[in-house]
This record gives C-alpha cells, structure tokens and sequence, in this order.
C-alpha cells in the first residue's frame, strides 16, 4: 500500500509540516474543521503568513500530493497537530487531541504510525494509547505510538521544520524507532531517541526556560524604570561579561508556546513549580504595567495641554514582523487602553495583516505623525525606519529606540 499521512490540523504547524512531507513526496491527506480553510488550501493557496510556505502548497497541491478535507482517510501514519487550550483556570484542555484521536480510530489497522506533535501534559500520549486500545480492543500493541514536539520560531518555520533537531519518545522502543524513520525521510537535523512521558516534558521545559529567562529581563525593565535607567543600555553592557546572556524585554509574552506552555507544568505540579509560576505572574504584569503607563501618559498629556491626546498603538502580533496575534501581550494592551478610551483619538497599527475584525488599522507612519502619544507594543522592522520625535510621548515597550529610555 502507498504510504499516506493524515495531517489532523492544518494550521500554523499542521499546514507547513503536511507541505514539507508532500514536497517530499509522501501523500498527504490535511484535515481541518474549518471548511474555509479547507477550501483555501485546496485552491493552492494559503491561510497564514509564513515565509516559502505558499510556494511549497501550491506546489504540492497542483501535483495532488496534498488534498485538504474535513474528514480522515486511512492512511499509515496519522499526525495530531491540533490546539491544546485551557479550561477553567489555566488548565489544559487536551479535548482537541481526543478529538482528533477519535475520528481516525475506525480507519486505524495494524502497523499504523500514531503521532502527537501538539503540545500536550504529561501522560496525554499514554491517555489516547488506553482510548485507542480501549475502542479498539484487537489492535493492542499491534500499533506504534509516539510524542514528538514541533520547535519552530514562526517566520522560519520551513527551514527549522528540515533543520531543527527533534525529540521522538514513543510509548515503548519500537514505537520510538518507527517515528524515527519516518521523520527520517523529512528532517535533516539529529533526531533524539527517549520515552513518550520526557518527549512531552522535554517541549513544556523548553518554552519555560524561555519564559523564565524573558521575565528576568522584564522585571528589570521594571525596576529600570523607577530608577531611570536605560534597560537596553544595561542589557548590553551586562551581556559584555563571558558568562552573561540577558535576553531583551518586551511588552510581556505571547504566542502558542512561550505563554502557554508553562501552565501544563503549573497546572499538574503548582507545589514544585514555583520558579516557573513566578515567570508567568511577572510576564502576564508586564503586559498590565504597559497598559497603565499609556493610561497615566494619556491623563498626564491631558493635564498639562487641556485637550484630549491622540494616541498610536503600534503592534498587535505576539512578536516582531509576523501576522500571528494568539496570546499576544500588545493585543491585550490595546485592549485594556482602549476598554478606558475617553473620547481620545486612537490609531491602532499593525503592518502584517491587512484588516482586523474589531480594530480599524491605520498605516504605520500616518499612525506616528498623528500621534501625540506612541506606545510601541512589538518591533517591527517598519517602527525601526521611523525617525526618533522628542515632541512626541514615546513609551517605547519593545526597543524601537533603544538609545532611548522608555
């Protein structure tokens, strides 16, 4: 039988990494809930924004090597690359997973390759084994089962998807070594053999780490500012010691992983992780803290000009030059401003997307002529071209000027 792979997600992981496998020559059947974006891949074209992706799609599709679809075939290898939300208070919710585990057990048959690369806790590819096994009694231990966690930096996404190392843990050693081939044929970078319980740890300390690392510089962008110093200026001079490696602060923490991976930890261990719930509570402030200073900059300007500021909020990705907005620190700060909003005149900016469903976005450079007060949220290379106005109130939260204090 030709070897085919079911692609359970067909977003900002599923979508390039079934684009990757399809280039490579291997069917490959995508699977989406949504029919629009069904719809949109089958016409050769793309929902995201991601550098060589549309290419590598349309090129995949015109040679049926990838066929979108709302609905599971069967297939040799099946791929769970769907969302892991939260429930209640910061719990996560593998429901998605169950879901998707659930719609390919009757095309499952013996010998089938069963992956989870969506970030999950610990345990959850031992939880869908038993859910497998439990629905399908006579394929017991007649399948391999494997976790392996995607680690790409959105914007870079088809390089690190080939280059990057990977972490493979199935549930026993032949579901390892049978993951392991198949991401063979696909990646370039060294694939690291362990179980299923490290491979799905192994992805939430990753993001922690960084997490943790990101708060450091955060509270000291906090601390800087009551003590009026430049905090990228003392970034750059610590990190001249050999051993020193502070990273840049930011207007707090966003995306898929960074700010939600850490939770699952929390979550499942709130008694040991103290050090990682910590890093969350001062990444999840920062993004208030900028808030509150547009709010006191907007009354101060009020107080000392008597009329209403204008007021550009520049940025709403959850980082620098891409158009992806989950989780994203700046789009709760426009939020929290603007929920205060007092007849004040707002310009809300962000250059990767073309419109937005609740803001009316302005271009960039009218957005800071007009302005009276600009709040850099993200540093997008754009912000970066524009000319430094001491007539204005700059807050600047991401390091747009950095020769500047915020």
């Amino acid at each position: 039988m030709e070897n085919k792979v079911i692609m359970m997600g067909l977003g900002y992981i599923g979508l390039p990494t079934a684009a990757l496998i399809a280039q490579k020559g291997t069917k490959v059947h995508g699977v989406d809930v949504n029919p629009k974006v069904v719809e949109t891949i089958n016409r050769g074209e793309i929902h995201i924004v991601e550098p060589e992706l549309a290419e590598i799609v349309k090129e995949a599709v015109e040679k049926n090597a990838l066929i979108a679809d709302t609905q599971p075939v069967s297939g040799n290898t099946y791929l769970i690359v769907v969302p892991t939300p939260f429930k209640g208070k910061n719990e996560p919710d593998i429901s998605f997973v169950e879901a998707a585990t659930n719609a390919i057990i009757p095309l499952l048959k013996e010998d089938d390759l069963y992956i989870i690369e969506s970030t999950s806790p610990i345990g959850t590819t031992e939880k869908m084994r038993d859910l497998i096994y439990t629905l399908r009694p006579e394929l017991e231990n007649k399948l391999f089962m494997a976790y392996c966690p995607e680690r790409v930096l959105p914007g870079n996404v088809m390089f690190e998807l080939v280059n990057n190392d990977r972490v493979i843990g199935g549930v026993d050693e032949a579901s390892t070594n049978k993951a392991v081939d198949f991401y063979a044929s696909y990646v370039s970078g060294t694939l690291h053999k362990t179980n299923a319980r490290t491979a799905e740890m192994c992805k939430l300390v990753e993001n922690s780490s960084r997490d943790v690392q990101i708060a450091f510089a955060n509270e000291l962008s906090l601390i800087c500012d009551k003590a009026e110093i430049n905090v990228w200026e003392l970034i750059e001079l610590a990190n001249k010691h050999p051993r020193v490696n502070i990273l840049q602060p930011g207007s707090g923490v966003g995306g898929h992983c960074i700010a939600v991976d850490p939770y699952f930890i929390v979550s499942d261990y709130p008694m040991e992780s103290k050090i990682i719930g910590a890093a969350r509570e001062i990444n999840n402030y920062k993004s208030f803290w900028c808030a509150e200073k547009v709010q006191v900059a907007k009354l101060k300007f009020e107080l000392e000009h008597g009329r209403k500021a204008k007021i550009a909020l520049m940025g709403l990705a959850f980082k620098p030059n891409i158009d992806d907005l989950r989780e994203s620190p700046a789009k709760y700060i426009a939020q929290k401003v603007l929920q205060n909003t007092n007849n004040e005149e707002y310009f809300i900016v962000e250059p990767n997307i073309e419109e937005h469903n609740v803001y009316k976005l302005s271009d960039y450079e009218d957005a800071y002529a007009s302005a009276d007060i600009v709040a850099f949220l993200v540093a997008h290379n754009e912000f970066k071209t524009l000319e430094y106005d001491k007539s204005k109130v700059i807050l600047d939260f991401a390091g747009v000027f950095k020769s500047h204090v915020a």
